[in-house]
């Protein structure tokens, strides 16, 4: 049975439910959360200053977030190089928004930049922020998926 629709210009395009897109969404910030805090992590515990640790922190957010799909399209069957295309068009967009967002949140959070591993506004902040990344980002994946885009590719080598 073909779950799929068309858009005005007869191009197919994936169903988009709210389930997809909070699975798209929990998928992505997986890969984002473990890039995060690892980079946060190591970027407190060295004493570097707040810009070379949010730069690592958001690097590993998107070398995390694209090794989940990687993997995953890997084991699907499809070659490395068509593995990587699929893995930057699922999650660009969705990496982008939810790192803008949440860092935002953290640096728009009095003292979070500065407070230490061992502090709760620092764990608070880093959590925070991805909880309203996911907010935010649902909607968007939802829109995408919905436009045979974002994570739709990926559901495509299933």
């Amino acid at each position: 049975m073909d779950h799929s629709s068309h858009d005005h210009e007869g191009r197919p395009h994936a169903t988009a439910t709210w389930g997809t897109a909070v699975k798209a969404t929990l998928h992505c910030l997986t890969g984002c959360v473990i890039g995060e805090i690892l980079g946060m992590v190591i970027g407190t515990a060295l004493e570097w200053r707040n810009v070379p640790t949010m730069a690592l922190a958001i690097g590993l957010a998107f070398l995390f977030g694209y090794s989940f799909t990687l993997f995953a399209v890997l084991r699907a069957g499809l070659g490395l190089r068509a593995a990587i295309r699929v893995a930057l068009a699922a999650d660009t967009v969705s990496i982008t928004v939810m790192e803008l967002v949440d860092n935002a949140i953290i640096a728009l959070t009095p003292g979070a930049m500065d407070a230490h591993l061992t502090d709760g506004l620092f764990w608070s902040a880093l959590l925070g922020g991805f909880a309203v990344a996911f907010l935010i980002t649902t909607p968007v994946n939802k829109w995408m998926i919905g436009r045979g885009k974002g994570h739709a590719v990926v559901h495509a080598h299933h």
